[in-house]
């Protein structure tokens, strides 16, 4: 996400939000610097999920673009529902020119309703030398490129308290029935296993994921991610139980399913990376480095640290992936420009001024592992840039909005529905076939 992998609101973004301003914060032509200021006294718009420190570390991507072609930039966090956002802007006549898109499905919605521009030459040949075909393949649609992935997330990956497992004397597991046996081990030792970010149902549909892929196999992942595969298939309410048996166990869960509930992903991590641990483990993307290391100063590779995603039931251990895509919108005043800010994003140049400030992944393959700031997160890209094409992506980014996109309903709140009472896997995987039916079909 990430899609939708917010942070804390900045009292700036706040602000924007609450003024339905679209602008939040510099970006403005710098004198000195490499560059011919082609764009001179012209302003990038652009619209995206972020806010807290993602948006602070896109917005040094922003001004490294300003100091280098003299435009100015403004940036608008939309929260969570992002086609809804942008869908009201072009409605009005104030289309930002560029869109960073966290899912695959606004993308396809965006292109299908004519709103999107095709990439630009340039920008095409910088993807087909610089990524695996896999980031094409996500960013088109029906034969038409219209994305480019800037900012990846690996998101099968379980981050823990060295400290926690240690005291708990237990290793990484290697299979999920491990996770859940080292996670009664840490519950014994007086913490919670895990801290699960139920508020922000776009984590429970990761959880599914990873959970999925590793049991039902990749065909059937991709089966189910065209909706080809009814989510009434044996092998979803197969996962769903697999799932219920952490989702039931109160041990396991930093304050029991009414806790999960009311924690958001920023509020996930802090549980098990602030000042007060209530729990040992919290399983998300890549992106729970940048929170640890900005919101609570933990050092990454020391006391905040990583296992894969294990294996379940014997299947191959997950590779999921996310990402935000930008996209440049027909009707904005001045896509032309919004076309060289994302021919600069398709660069290592662009990437590597994410990749020093944390919290960041690039799919961009030209990039120098060296510029990332830790070992860690090197060894996470290494991985997936490593992954090639066998990276499977985040199947609700991939379905409509409507089902795997949008607050308060479809894939996310029927999974919170889930989370609150796992008793019923088969009436759940009903549920979600009913969801998606409607939205495959609208």
């Amino acid at each position: 996400m990430m899609r939708r992998r917010t942070t804390l609101l900045t009292s700036c973004t706040a602000l924007a939000l609450a003024l339905g301003a679209t602008a939040c914060g510099g970006g403005g032509p710098v004198s000195a610097g490499g560059g011919d200021k082609a764009l001179s006294g012209q302003t990038v718009t652009v619209a995206g999920v972020w806010s807290g420190s993602e948006q602070k570390n896109f917005q040094k991507v922003l001004d490294a673009f300003a100091e280098k072609t003299g435009a100015k930039t403004q940036f608008v966090s939309t929260g969570d529902n992002v086609s809804t956002v942008v869908g009201s802007k072009i409605e009005g006549g104030n289309a930002p020119d560029v869109v960073m898109v966290p899912q695959v499905g606004v993308l396809q919605q965006f292109a299908k309703k004519g709103w999107l521009k095709p990439l630009s030459g340039t920008a095409q040949q910088t993807i087909d030398a610089d990524y695996a075909p896999v980031w094409k393949k996500y960013g088109s649609v029906d034969g038409t490129l219209y994305g480019l992935y800037f900012k990846a997330a690996h998101k099968s990956t379980v981050w823990y308290s060295p400290e926690a497992l240690t005291q708990a004397g237990i290793e990484p597991p290697k299979t999920y029935d491990e996770l859940l046996t080292a996670g009664h081990t840490v519950s014994d030792s007086g913490l919670a296993a895990f801290a699960v970010a139920g508020q922000d149902g776009w984590t429970l549909t990761d959880w599914f994921e990873n959970v999925y892929l590793s049991q039902a196999g990749p065909e059937k992942y991709d089966a189910l991610a065209a909706h080809k595969l009814k989510w009434t298939d044996a092998s979803v309410v197969k996962a769903l139980t697999t799932l219920g048996k952490l989702f039931k166990d109160k041990q396991l869960i930093a304050g029991g399913q009414k806790g999960a509930l009311n924690t958001d992903f920023p509020g996930s991590v802090e549980k098990v990376f602030g000042p007060k641990p209530e729990a040992g483990m919290v399983y998300e993307g890549d992106f729970v480095a940048g929170v640890a290391h900005d919101q609570f100063g933990r050092t990454i590779g020391k006391d905040a640290n990583f296992f894969p995603f294990p294996a379940v039931d014997g299947g191959t251990a997950p590779v999921v992936s996310g990402g935000d895509a930008a996209v440049v919108l027909k009707d904005a005043k001045n896509a032309k420009a919004g076309m060289k800010l994302l021919e600069y994003l398709a660069t290592p140049e662009a990437a590597a001024v994410w990749a020093k400030a944390g919290g960041f992944l690039s799919p961009n393959k030209k990039l120098d592992l060296a510029q990332y700031g830790d070992d860690v997160t090197r060894a996470t890209a290494k991985s997936l840039v490593g992954a090639g094409d066998s990276v499977r992506f985040d199947m609700s980014d991939q379905a409509p909005a409507a089902f795997g996109g949008t607050k308060g309903t479809g894939e996310w709140k029927l999974l919170q529905d889930f989370l609150r009472d796992p008793s019923d896997p088969k009436g759940t995987a009903a549920e979600l076939e009913a969801a998606a039916a409607k939205a495959y079909r609208g």
